[in-house]
């Protein structure tokens, strides 16, 4: 049976998002058609926020892709290569295997740069295997496991080749700066349920003139029609039609993404630092380790925490999510190893937090955990 509809829930996963209130309310707007004027007037002013939140140049293609952020990197293989390209791709986590099986199934000859789970990719593995290389892919933040991987050093050694840059930014855009046009990336995307806190079924990108471009350098069509490019541009700025977008899905982005950038993306980063270290001192008491061990590697969106030895991870969230609370475990060779609690846009505020922290106290039969939370949590960034 379904639950209660209106049921107040607290959804602490890395992803999806509690959906902001001003996406709530926008998505109860009255349908118009794709290619009405006032939809087209939105989409115009979507493409300037996303240039905005993604940092390009005034002349960079931006639009919403009718899917989720694994059209976002499915389309960019689509579209960026042809059978025969040398792509390499880094490969820390579940994100960058997926980035090696699509660019594989669009006919690149894919060279891995790895990383042991918990680890950032090395710069100096990437710049070891560039000789030939026509495009690098890497995921910015690996949702997986918590590691925030160096794209401003790996941009560098890509230009320095001649190389397109693909950055999945998933984890990151929209929650804290994101410098595309100055670090170099000439694909970037992300979801619109992570940190943005809209509705899934969009997929937010940005393509670089560079990128653009060789999509034009083409020796065969793009093999995925939805996505192709020029098909997208055809829409998005000569406003013909291609395919029905999601017009109240627009809606909701538009409001979500607006809010984003009205708080601006330094106060945001704040805002997740903040609620991280607070999360982690309330936690540490009880055994809970940071995943990733150096700082400087940790996705602040996804905190990776270790479980403590002999802890009942199944059991317990199970138990929580009784409680209305969802809190999730590890992914492939980490499940029953870790927890991803997710601080991305209205997750990363105390109160959901603090709901967990008081579940736990009853559920683990301790004292303490609010108390330490509140305590990590004064005083609260202006």
């Amino acid at each position: 049976m379904f639950e209660d509809p209106y049921t107040e829930h607290v959804l602490l996963t890395p992803g999806p998002t509690p959906i902001h209130p001003r996406a709530q309310q926008a998505l109860m707007r009255p349908m118009l058609g794709h290619m009405d004027p006032e939809i087209f007037a939105l989409n115009t002013e979507i493409q300037a926020d996303l240039r905005a939140m993604y940092g390009t140049t005034d002349t960079t293609f931006t639009a919403l892709l009718a899917g989720t952020g694994s059209l976002g990197m499915e389309a960019g293989f689509a579209n960026l290569v042809e059978n025969g390209d040398e792509v390499l791709v880094c490969a820390n986590g579940s994100f960058g295997q997926r980035m090696a099986d699509m660019a594989a199934r669009y006919g690149a000859n894919v060279r891995l740069v790895t990383a042991p789970l918990g680890e950032a990719i090395n710069p100096e593995d990437v710049a070891a295997q560039m000789n030939g290389v026509q495009m690098v892919a890497v995921v910015h933040g690996e949702t997986s496991t918590g590691v925030l991987n160096p794209v401003p050093q790996i941009a560098q050694i890509a230009r320095q080749h001649g190389a397109l840059l693909t950055v999945d930014a998933v984890t990151t855009a929209g929650m804290e700066p994101f410098h595309m046009a100055e670090w170099g990336v000439d694909y970037a995307y992300t979801g619109a349920q992570k940190c943005l806190s809209a509705p899934p079924g969009l997929a937010p990108v940005a393509i670089s003139d560079r990128a653009m471009a060789r999509y034009h350098a083409r020796r065969t069509p793009t093999p995925l029609w939805y996505c192709d490019f020029e098909g997208l541009r055809d829409y998005w700025e000569r406003h013909t039609y291609h395919h029905t977008v999601p017009v109240n899905l627009h809606y909701a982005l538009h409001a979500a993404l607006r809010a984003a950038l009205d708080e601006g993306m330094l106060n945001r980063k704040a805002r997740v630092q903040h609620v991280g270290q607070a999360i982690q001192a309330a936690l540490a008491p009880l055994g809970f380790t940071p995943y990733v061990l150096r700082p400087e590697d940790r996705l602040p969106t996804v905190l990776a925490l270790r479980l403590p030895d002999g802890f009942d991870d199944a059991g317990v969230r199970r138990a929580l999510r009784q409680r209305e609370i969802s809190v999730t475990g590890g992914l492939g060779a980490t499940a029953g190893l870790i927890w991803r609690l997710g601080l991305m846009g209205e997750t990363a505020r105390p109160a959901p937090y603090r709901a967990l922290m008081d579940a736990l106290e009853d559920l683990l039969g301790v004292q303490g955990l609010t108390e330490r939370f509140n305590d990590a949590l004064e005083p609260v960034p202006a």
